[in-house]
């Protein structure tokens, strides 16, 4: 069975499961890295195995992972990623408190992960190639848009991300990119 592509998660639980600083970093490594056992991430992630372990089951319990039908021997058991993103509908969490709280916590997660990517790179910038140097980055545009709009940029941008992955799975400079993209209205100062 092929991992899935998304995960839409409606119950601020199941969100809130995979919210803990442990659990992200374990189903983030499962997603790029591919199926491990829980002593490998415990490994890679500088944590104890019975820790990963529990959190790995956690996953499991809600829908995120589950173990690996093809192990390498059958000693082991191997733990994937269910799908390859999460995605929620910030519209129907806010409906509760509890909603609201599992968005708001998620969201600074994603600010956690992102903001250590790129504190990670600049690190070793040096490791990396002019082209590299070059392309990786940030922007920031201001655009007058319509929530139609917003998601369409999104719908299009992730279309693109799927082709030019496509194209460059066999390039020997392709590396993994972490692409952030976010879209927040703003009020005009001289309307509010």
């Amino acid at each position: 069975m092929d991992m899935d592509e998304v995960y839409h998660v409606s119950d601020p639980r199941t969100l809130k499961a995979v919210a803990h600083p442990l659990r992200v970093r374990l189903l983030g490594a499962l997603r790029t890295d591919g199926p491990a056992t829980a002593t490998e991430l415990a490994a890679r992630l500088g944590e104890s195995s019975g820790s990963t372990s529990y959190h790995l089951r956690q996953l499991a319990r809600f829908g995120f992972t589950e173990e690996d039908p093809t192990p390498r021997d059958r000693r082991e058991r191997r733990w994937r990623a269910r799908h390859r993103y999460t995605s929620w509908s910030n519209a129907e969490l806010s409906a509760t408190p509890e909603g609201r709280e599992a968005a708001e916590f998620m969201r600074h997660r994603q600010l956690e992960v992102m903001t250590s990517s790129i504190d990670t790179f600049h690190r070793e910038h040096e490791t990396w190639s002019h082209a590299w140097i070059e392309a990786a980055g940030m922007s920031d545009i201001v655009a007058r848009l319509t929530p139609a709009s917003v998601m369409t940029l999104y719908e299009r941008v992730t279309a693109l991300i799927a082709e030019l992955e496509e194209h460059d799975e066999a390039a020997i400079d392709a590396e993994q990119v972490h692409v952030y993209i976010g879209a927040y209205p703003r009020h005009l100062e001289s309307s509010r």
